[in-house]
C-alpha cells in the first residue's frame, strides 16, 4: 500500500534503533508502575497526547511478553477500526515497549484504554527487558473480544509501526506486525468490494 511505503523503506533500510541504544532506564523520584505497551501506546509521541507530558523519559526499552499473541479483538470507539489485544497462546511472543509510568497518570492511561467503559481491563504479566525479568507489569486486554479480527485504519496502522520502529523492536517482528495489519486491511477491502458488487 502506498500509504505505508515510507515504513517499508524504513524497515528495508534497517533504520531501526538498535537495542543497545534503547533509552535509559528512568529512576523516577515518585511512585510509579511498569506498563507494557504493544499497540499504539508503543509510540511515546502518541502516548504523550494522552498523558499530557513527555513520555520518552519513562521508556525502559524493548520488552518481550511470552505465551501471548497479538489479535485485533476490539473495535476502537474513538477510531472506528480494529484495535490490538493480547491473548494467551503458549509458545508465542509479543514484542512491545516497557514503560515506568508515574502513578498520578494511571487514570489517564485507563481512560485511553476505555477501562471505565468496559473496553479493556488490567492484566498483570511478566516481561523480559534489558536482560532481566520484570514482574507485576500492567498491560491491557480486551474484555469482550470480537469473533473475527477487525482491520486497523491507516492512522492506527502507522502509529503502531512508528512506535515499533522508534523503540527498536526486532526487525523481523516489525515485518510480521506490518504484514498482519496489511493482510487484515486487504481482507476487509475485499469483503467491502464484494458487498458493493
Amino acid at each position: 500500500m502506498s500509504t505505508h511505503s515510507s515504513l517499508e523503506r524504513s524497515l528495508h533500510g534497517h533504520s531501526l534503533v538498535p537495542s543497545s541504544h534503547s533509552l535509559h532506564h528512568p529512576q523516577l523520584a515518585e511512585p510509579a508502575f511498569y506498563y507494557f505497551a504493544y499497540g499504539s501506546c508503543m509510540c511515546p509521541v502518541d502516548l504523550k497526547r494522552t498523558l499530557g507530558e513527555n513520555t520518552c523519559p519513562y521508556v525502559v526499552g524493548h520488552a518481550t511478553l511470552r505465551n501471548y499473541r497479538l489479535r485485533f479483538s476490539r473495535r476502537s470507539l474513538r477510531r472506528n477500526c480494529g484495535a490490538l489485544d493480547v491473548v494467551p497462546d503458549p509458545g508465542s511472543t509479543v514484542e512491545g515497549v516497557l514503560y515506568q509510568i508515574p502513578w498520578r497518570l494511571s487514570d489517564r492511561l485507563d481512560e485511553r484504554e476505555e477501562v471505565p467503559r468496559g473496553g479493556y481491563r488490567h492484566e498483570m504479566i511478566e516481561v523480559d527487558a534489558r536482560g532481566r525479568t520484570f514482574a507485576n507489569v500492567r498491560t491491557y486486554v480486551v474484555i469482550d473480544k470480537l469473533p473475527e479480527e477487525l482491520a486497523p485504519n491507516d492512522w492506527y496502522f502507522n502509529v503502531v509501526m512508528r512506535g515499533a520502529v522508534t523503540c527498536g523492536l526486532p526487525e523481523q517482528y516489525c515485518w510480521q506486525l506490518f504484514n498482519h495489519m496489511h493482510t487484515l486491511q486487504q481482507q476487509q477491502s475485499w469483503k467491502q468490494n464484494l458487498k458493493s458488487a
